[in-house]
């Protein structure tokens, strides 16, 4: 019982905020990926890496909001919270994306009209449990552990990262957890500048190769958030969130390094925004304070939104993406209206489904487990 009533601290705002800005960058990105020919000509060309300061700020906050409370906190009730946090609006999400599905339909994805009803339920309804779908019911053609909702993949791995901290690793002495977040650090180092790739693109297909992404994205970033919620302490940075946002921007902005024939030259990149720039800018972000109501009023609102944006806004962009698939000539001056169409209703959907369910919800759940 007393883990269920334990007090809420006080949040990061400007953190909150950044989650935003990283949200919409996915957002934007997204929408403009549709329109590239490869890796290498994608607009806001690094924004996938937004995944990875994700995974460095939940590290971050679910070390200052949990390491001190395991007197009292039990393992399953903080299974329980961190479910009522998440779960909600995954369920939103692959229910957003049943409902898109058919109308992604497109040269892109050619099959999907032949996909049964009964299928796609079935596919949705794992889906709600974040269960990876086997590459034999993949109803798409993209080889995703989530079909109808893409981004399930890095919730997959969030969900194992807390499994990971629950269950032990937050007994780690400081020394200890510096062996991890090292070790790790130097797989993500290794693999980004020796691998085929040159960039961590990838963990959302159920194979060894995918899953070794997905790993080795996770890993370093919320150990290392973690890590760094315990060794440094907050001071006061001014204009902290512009400073921070700025930086996030231009991090995720910058266009791809080295071509073709360096791969490497990116990988390095990579590493150093991953391993050097995202916690300085968490940092920077928890030691900066947002005054006046208008500050406050917009790092709420994007903090708020930005869970419900990034988890329900793909089925969007699948149908924005096979739409411009139907031609493959097609600028992106001609499909401006429509991109901004997508990032409106991207956004409209994500606040109308946070207020009228999400909230909601999450106050019963809350409700129930101070009863229990």
């Amino acid at each position: 019982m007393q883990s269920n009533q334990l007090q809420t601290k006080p949040h990061y705002q400007i953190l909150d905020g950044l989650r935003g800005v990283a949200a919409l960058i996915v957002v934007i990105f997204h929408i403009c990926e549709a329109h590239a020919t490869s890796k290498f000509d994608m607009i806001i060309n690094h924004g996938y890496l937004a995944v990875d300061f994700f995974f460095l700020l939940s590290g971050y906050v679910i070390g200052y909001a949990y390491d001190d409370r395991w007197t009292t906190l039990t393992i399953g009730g903080f299974f329980r919270r961190r479910l009522a946090r998440l779960q909600p609006m995954v369920i939103v999400g692959m229910i957003i994306g049943a409902i898109c599905f058919y109308s992604s339909d497109s040269p892109l994805w050619p099959d999907i009209h032949t996909v049964p009803v009964w299928k796609l339920l079935v596919v949705m309804l794992v889906g709600f449990t974040l269960i990876p779908v086997p590459l034999s019911w993949d109803i798409r053609g993209w080889q995703e552990m989530h079909p109808l909702d893409g981004p399930g993949w890095s919730l997959f791995f969030e969900y194992i990262a807390n499994i990971l901290y629950a269950l032990g690793l937050r007994k780690l002495p400081k020394g200890a957890l510096w062996v991890l977040v090292i070790a790790s650090a130097v797989l993500l180092v290794h693999y980004l500048v020796t691998g085929p790739a040159g960039d961590v693109i990838g963990g959302w297909t159920p194979n060894y190769e995918q899953m070794r992404i997905g790993f080795t994205r996770m890993l370093f970033p919320f150990f290392g958030g973690l890590l760094l919620s315990r060794i440094t302490k907050p001071t006061y940075i001014k204009n902290a969130f512009l400073w921070c946002s700025a930086l996030l921007i231009v991090t995720l902005a910058i266009p791809r390094i080295g071509g073709t024939e360096n791969l490497w030259m990116n990988g390095l990149y990579e590493s150093f925004a991953i391993i050097f720039v995202f916690p300085l800018i968490v940092y920077l972000g928890a030691s900066g304070q947002v005054h006046g109501k208008a500050g406050k009023g917009i790092s709420k609102f994007l903090g708020d939104l930005s869970y419900p944006l990034y988890i329900t806004h793909y089925p969007f962009i699948y149908v924005y993406t096979g739409w411009v698939s139907k031609d493959k000539g097609m600028s992106f001056g001609h499909a401006i209206p429509f991109a901004l169409l997508t990032f409106v209703v991207s956004i409209t959907v994500a606040y109308t489904a946070l207020k009228w369910y999400d909230e909601p919800v999450r106050a019963w759940l809350k409700r129930r487990a101070q009863k229990a």
